[in-house]
Order: structure tokens, then sequence, then C-alpha cells
């Protein structure tokens, strides 16, 4: 069942609010007039076909790729996002695909990379004690905290690399694809992950090509198709409204001489 994305007055002002975004790179327009809103304690899922746009608009609310038209709200303020420090500060986190994690290093070492505690020299108490209690508050399923991560589950892994985000205290969180390659028992765990992140009263934009995962976790789903808004769902669309507009079935060449040989019949009837 598609959905009006502009139907949640109830819940006020959105976390992030994305208004007729455009990106172009030279000629090639990778997003066209994208609206999208990201309440607080919500989770929604970004889907579509490879080339949908999916990666552009994420880069964009990361602040790795500035709009080249268009506006975006942050708590109902304009903002301009000069790079990805700035989405940041503002409290957006985001966790690619492949993670980041240095898997020479330790659980702790991983959390705190690039942030680590001490002004002159590692308080590695402090660290390991933030740790455990993040994993806690989490239900991580984390063996130690000093184990190396490459000794790591790919669901253990995930789990890392969202807590990691979590440090810095967001208020969104962009997943990219959080339960590509994991098995059934790992991709449960991610899952419950992300609800109990959404538990904490996060707003989460959740990218994946799984319709199993989408429908598990999210409470709207918004489609793009060729770099434009395609359709907003619930997760209990059915596969074929979903799978229509992904993938064009809806708008093909077929539909459309169904719908001038109705427009002929129409004319011929006045």
């Amino acid at each position: 069942m598609s959905v009006n994305q502009k139907n949640h007055t109830n819940k006020g002002t959105p976390l992030l609010s994305l208004q007729k975004v455009c990106k172009q790179f030279g000629a090639v327009s990778a997003l066209t007039d994208i609206d999208l809103d990201v309440y607080p304690g919500e989770v929604v899922a970004l889907v579509g076909d490879n080339g949908a746009g999916k990666s552009t608009l994420i880069k964009t609310i990361a602040g790795a790729h500035r709009p080249t038209s268009g506006q975006i709200f942050f708590e109902g303020k304009p903002v301009s996002m000069e790079g990805p420090s700035d989405a940041i500060d503002l409290g957006i986190a985001t966790v690619f695909q492949d993670l980041a994690l240095c898997e020479n290093l330790d659980v702790v070492s991983n959390l705190f990379l690039g942030q680590e505690s001490g002004p002159f020299a590692l308080d590695e108490t402090e660290m390991e004690v933030r740790s455990w209690t993040l994993l806690n508050e989490l239900a991580a399923r984390i063996p130690s905290v000093r184990d190396v991560v490459a000794s790591l589950s790919g669901g253990q892994r995930q789990t890392v690399a969202i807590a990691r985000s979590l440090l810095a205290n967001p208020k969104i969180i962009m997943l990219d694809e959080p339960t590509a390659a994991l098995g059934v028992a790992q991709t449960a765990e991610v899952l419950n992950l992300i609800d109990r992140v959404k538990a904490k009263g996060l707003g989460v934009i959740l990218i994946s090509h799984n319709m199993q995962d989408v429908r598990a976790v999210a409470d709207r789903v918004v489609v793009l198709r060729l770099g434009k808004n395609n359709g907003v769902f619930t997760p209990d669309s059915s596969n074929e409204e979903l799978i229509g507009a992904i993938t064009g079935a809806s708008d093909n060449s077929v539909t459309r001489r169904e719908q001038r040989l109705k427009s002929a019949d129409s004319a011929c009837e006045v």
C-alpha cells in the first residue's frame, strides 16, 4: 500500500527532511527532486535497483556530496554541509557496507579509532568501560572487547561498526546493506540491533536489497528509481507493488500502450 510521505503531521518536525534535492555530475543527473523525511524512532528503508541513486543520496546526506539544488533540513532548520565532519557534528552517522574496521585491532581500539580518550595518553580503562556499557545497552553478543575484530563473525563486526557510530550520540544513523552476505542467525542479530537503536529514539535510514529484512524492521519503504522518488510504501505492501515500483514494471511500453488505447476509446465515445 502506497502512503503519502507528508502524512506525518502527528509526529511533529522530522529529524531530517530533504526537499527537491538534486545532484548532477556534469551532464548526468544522479538525483532529481528527491523528497525524504525521517522522524525520531523511525526506520526508513531506502530501496531501489542498482543505479537508482541510493548510494549518491546517502553520500549527499552524509556530507560527501553537496547537492546541486534543493534544500536539506535538520530538526527543522536549513543546513549546508561542506563535508562529512559537518554531518557528524549535526548528528548524522553513517555505517557503510565495507564497515571500515581494522581487523588487526581489538574491539575497543576499533570503537575509539580516531577519538581515543585522554589528551596525552590512552585511557584504556575508561575506553573499555564505555565499550562494555555501550555494547550492553545494545545487547550485543561480543565475547570480549579485547578480541581482535578478525576473530569475530560478520554479524559481530556489523555490531562493532554500528556501536562505533553511536559513540558520538548521533540522532540519525544510516546503514548501507548491513545484512549483506550474513547468515540467518547473524542477520537476525543485526535486525534486533536495529530495533534497539530505533527504541533509543534515533532515526534510521536502512539501505537493503532484502525485502524480508526491510519488512522486519522498517516503518516506511521509500523507493528510488533512476534517481527519482518512485513511491513510499508500508512494510505490508505486496511484493507486486514494491517490485513494480523498483523495476518500473508498472510503467513500461505495454502499460503505456494500454493507456493510449483507453484514451483513444474515451475520445471516440465523446
